[in-house]
């Protein structure tokens, strides 16, 4: 397949890199930072090993931190392509739409063990272990940073978090004012264009609203023709903020998708060799919307509540899969003194799933509903000046092995300025798929 551009497909991509205007962009010049010296790179905050914002000198786990900056640099048309620079995961593309994305190896299309989030939003799959890297085509531009930690998570972000957490975290709406274009054409990558436009309603509400498309070609087969794995992708989805007058923060977002992904497709057979092979395209779609309350932090207490509403459905060959989650967590932080950070959450989620079978393939039952109900809290304790004691546990109850306990407990020795020494012991779990059913090939 030839890889040079077309005059006109050259023509497109000048055109709308030419027409991007984001005056964000041009008033404030993004921090350099590869010229950044190693103590100025630990100061970079995160939020996800323990829920706050602190410096990644003073976090007592093996974080990567993927700024904004780092996504414009890049180059990259994927969040998959942006976990390939991050030590310690491993990350295989599988055909033009499917990736296979695990931290400390035993890598798959399902890898089973390693949480990923957007915004405090689960993207990991209740039915089948995993998460579908085809369906998470955000727009690149809004991300405000991605913290990957490798190691047990599970005490702050629960079941599943048992290699690792990737925590993606988008931009306020008040970051992204103004109008921006972006696309790209190719042999390829036939076409990825997005827009994106932001503005304030009043001194303290921004909102934005952003729309992609994203239409990748077959991958080439060993013997040089094209395969059946084209990717077509559409996307669309706002973000709200409003910084309160009484000091607390609101934001409300949303997304729908909808698209196609091309597959090969093997089936019994009663001939030899007694399957057939053949390509189909799975019919992917769905939405969701999240909004989160924070309340002005009053000396040395802040509550926040989370809640989402999350459907996703793929239609495929072998089984036709619907997934409805609604999830809520309620969380407080509070200080006690000089010596204990304390914070606490209670939540619950509710998943429903219905799959239609197919000629080849039953699942019984066809669809199901279970509960997850969940409780935390975590110390951080302040021995010394130098030396910080995180310890706590994470306790839930789902509907295929009730209880489960994943305590943790951590030690941050700051020995010089530039040197810090740490440790930790964790428990973690991976929710069961699915109690109670069976697969059988018709």
């Amino acid at each position: 397949m030839p890889r040079s551009f077309t005059s006109l497909q050259a023509l497109i991509v000048c055109a709308f890199f030419g027409l991007t205007a984001d005056p964000a962009r041009a008033a404030e010049t993004p921090p350099d930072l590869t010229a950044l010296s190693l103590e100025q790179l630990m100061n970079v905050n995160v939020t996800s090993v323990s829920k706050k914002s602190q410096k990644v000198s003073e976090s007592a786990a093996a974080v990567h931190v993927i700024t904004s900056e780092d996504i414009r640099r890049s180059g990259a048309t994927s969040i998959p392509e942006l976990l390939r620079n991050v030590p310690g995961l491993n990350v295989a593309r599988i055909d033009s739409s499917k990736w296979a994305i695990s931290a400390r190896g035993f890598n798959g299309l399902f890898s089973n063990k390693l949480l990923v989030l957007k915004d405090g939003r689960s993207l990991y799959t209740p039915i089948f272990s995993g998460v579908f890297w085809d369906v998470q085509n955000t727009f690149l531009d809004d991300i405000e940073r991605i913290e990957v930690i490798r190691g047990p998570g599970g005490t702050i972000w629960g079941a599943n978090a048992v290699n690792g957490v990737i925590n993606i975290i988008t931009k306020s709406a008040d970051k992204t004012n103004g109008t921006l274009l972006t696309g790209q054409a190719g042999t390829e990558e036939r076409a990825s264009f997005a827009g994106r436009h932001g503005f304030s309603l009043n001194d303290h509400s921004n909102i934005r609203a952003f729309v992609k498309h994203t239409k990748r070609d077959n991958s080439p087969l060993p013997s040089g023709q094209a395969g059946s794995d084209d990717w077509d992708m559409k996307r669309g989805g706002f973000r709200y903020d409003n910084k309160m007058l009484s000091g607390g923060e609101l934001m409300v977002q949303g997304e729908l998708y909808s698209g196609n992904a091309g597959q090969f497709i093997s089936a019994p057979s009663l001939t030899t060799p007694f399957t057939e092979t053949f390509s189909n395209d799975a019919s992917l779609n769905g939405q969701f919307i999240l909004g989160r309350w924070s309340s002005s932090k009053e000396g040395d207490t802040q509550t926040s509540i989370q809640t989402y509403f999350d459907r996703a459905v793929r239609r495929e060959y072998h089984a036709n899969v619907e997934t409805n989650i609604f999830d809520i967590e309620v969380e407080r932080r509070q200080r006690f003194g000089k010596i204990h950070d304390v914070i606490a959450g209670i939540g619950y989620r509710f998943n429903r799933d219905d799959i239609g079978n197919s000629t080849e393939v039953a699942i019984n039952p066809t669809h199901d509903t279970y509960h997850l109900l969940s409780a935390f809290i975590q110390d951080e304790i302040t021995v010394t000046d130098t030396l910080k004691v995180t310890i706590g546990s994470k306790f839930e109850h789902n509907s295929f092995s009730g209880v489960e306990i994943q305590p943790s407990a951590r030690a941050l020795w700051q020995a010089t300025p530039n040197n810090s020494l740490w440790t930790s012991v964790s428990r973690a779990v991976r929710t069961p798929v699915a109690r109670g059913r069976w697969c059988n090939a018709q």
